[in-house]
């Protein structure tokens, strides 16, 4: 079949799902746009040309495409070289060498328990091998034993003497007719415990904010000595008059603990000052004025000026995480409500955009973890006390504020801030990776088509919460984190599925792997070695006179 044929059947098959407003896209403030129209945006000086009255255009592939997707620490000692190393202008080798070492030795984690696993089955397959044909043994002796006792004459009974201890007791007319710990029965249960004990190892479930393994992310397991050494390390840097953030920078790089992510993500935002002294004052005064906002412009939600900014925030609001308990609860979405209709009111320029949601709810669990000390996943934020939940809200709406003033171009009309991202992301897995770039232009898949949410969303949509909070760590370390560095977090995130996606040989095979890539089970390693190979690319690429154009 044809690439045109792929994609109409694509669009085809998803075609019930195309909502009937396009605001469920961009949100109430924004009305459609043509990603081909609006290509020139990315060159400077170039504009639009002015939309003509008349006939609505039909929609581009890329709108039904968007339309259509569904809302769904310990690699060891060399990523403290790695952190030690961030904030400072370096050798570019010695950078190479630094991130080549936390990915060579992840790949040898990752042979060594190969090996291991194999091991594991081969032994395994020989003990059920071993256990197989001692019970056919016992089986064909108690069969004997059966047949010379009963009624030969009896058809139930001939046919089970003559059956193999694999046919699982289908001669059987019916289970009623089965006598009572009959062979039959046996070599059923024996043939099931086969099929179960060569099953390949299933994972464990693992919360979707975070497995009991991430220590610095959530749960309360044993710390390891390299763990708690990180951890008096933060405490004995917070604990100054004067925060160093520089410091606080480099230390954080590499993950934050679980215990002090809440303080550390208020100073790297810039919303606690670095002085001690001041931090308390400055949280009154910021939670007072935060709730000033609530008094003086929430009442407006139904003004007509304003009904569908809060009517497209209260449609998206159940959508935000749909699997977590915790953000189904009805006094969250009521949190949420006001922290995002308060920020799109205060900035006209853009408005709630579709996504903006997604930005709150790390900030939000990470505040809650101030408060609690169990998982969060389903924890009751009713039982938490008013005054508590009034700060977890208003830290959430600051910090959240402070993250998008530095990206808002993303989210203003036309959304030119990830067009340009998009098209730098292109250009750089172009150099980085030449086969999967040609392999994306032969089956007629644009950047755009996928990547705009990535952008768009900060790859929430692409890994479970609890990899974005340890993401978040690095880029709020990281100058530009949000915006400059998460484009090589994108380019090593794409390049990451390589052989997946060579192995698709069209667009409806490369477009559903590359809105479903398989993370649900990643925690703190996996987002460690994506993040070192970030950096390796920043380092090698950042500087390129020929690397793209910003």
């Amino acid at each position: 079949m044809s690439n045109d044929g792929n994609k109409k059947q694509f669009w085809k098959r998803n075609a019930a799902k195309v909502p009937g407003s396009i605001q469920h896209v961009y949100g109430a403030q924004h009305p459609p746009f043509d990603p081909l129209l609006h290509a020139n945006l990315i060159k400077a000086g170039n504009r639009p040309p002015p939309a003509t009255p008349g006939k609505p255009k039909k929609a581009t592939t890329f709108q039904e495409f968007e339309s259509i997707t569904s809302d769904a620490w310990d690699v060891g000692d060399d990523d403290d070289e790695l952190l030690a190393m961030a904030a400072q202008n370096l050798n570019i080798d010695v950078v190479m060498e630094t991130a080549n070492k936390v990915i060579e030795n992840h790949s040898k984690q990752q042979e060594k328990q190969r090996q291991d696993d194999t091991t594991e089955l081969e032994q395994r397959e020989e003990d059920t091998q071993e256990e197989v044909a001692e019970d056919e043994e016992e089986d064909e002796e108690d069969e004997e034993d059966l047949v010379g006792e009963g009624d030969a004459t009896s058809p139930e009974v001939s046919f089970a003497s003559q059956s193999s201890p694999y046919t699982d007791g289908r001669l059987v007319k019916s289970q009623s007719e089965a006598p009572i710990g009959s062979p039959k029965d046996a070599a059923g249960e024996h043939a099931a415990l086969h099929r179960q004990r060569s099953l390949p190892h299933r994972p464990p479930v693992i919360p979707l904010v975070a497995r009991m393994a991430d220590q610095n992310t959530s749960g309360t397991p044993a710390m390891t000595e390299r763990e708690a050494s990180r951890l008096d390390k933060f405490k004995q840097l917070l604990a100054g008059p004067n925060t160093d953030l520089e410091e606080l920078r480099k230390l954080s790089w590499s993950g934050i603990p679980r215990q002090v992510r809440p303080i550390t993500w208020k100073l790297l935002s810039g919303y606690l000052p670095a002085n001690a002294e001041r931090r308390d004052s400055v949280l009154q005064r910021k939670r007072q004025e935060y709730f000033g906002f609530i008094q003086q412009y929430y009442d407006s939600r139904n003004d007509e000026h304003h009904q569908d900014t809060y009517r497209q925030i209260h449609i998206d609001i159940p959508r935000t995480n749909p699997l977590i308990p915790l953000f189904q609860q009805a006094s969250v979405q009521e949190i949420f409500e006001r922290i995002l209709f308060i920020w799109a009111i205060r900035h006209p320029a853009s408005g709630y955009v579709q996504g903006i949601n997604d930005l709150v709810t790390p900030f939000f669990v990470v505040y809650v973890f101030e408060y609690i000390e169990e998982e969060v996943e389903n924890f009751d934020v009713s039982s938490l006390e008013e005054e508590a939940l009034r700060n977890i809200e208003a830290d959430s709406f600051w910090c959240m504020s402070k993250l998008l003033d530095g990206i808002q171009d993303n989210y203003t009309f036309a959304q030119p801030g990830i067009q340009r991202k998009v098209k730098a992301l292109e250009e750089l897995v172009s150099r980085i990776d030449e086969s999967v770039h040609r392999h994306m232009q032969q089956y007629e898949v644009e950047y755009l088509q996928f990547a705009f949410r990535w952008m768009n969303n900060l790859l929430m949509r692409e890994l479970p919460l609890r990899c974005t909070i340890r993401l978040w760590d690095t880029y709020q370390a990281e100058p530009e984190g949000f915006s400059h560095f998460h484009l090589y977090v994108c380019a090593a995130f794409l390049v990451r599925w390589r052989k997946e996606i060579l192995e698709e040989r069209d667009f409806q095979g490369l477009m559903i792997l590359l809105q479903n890539l398989p993370t649900m089970h990643w925690g703190n390693e996996e987002v460690s070695v994506l993040l070192a190979e970030a950096y390796r690319l920043k380092f090698a690429f950042a500087d390129a006179p020929n690397h793209y154009k910003r």
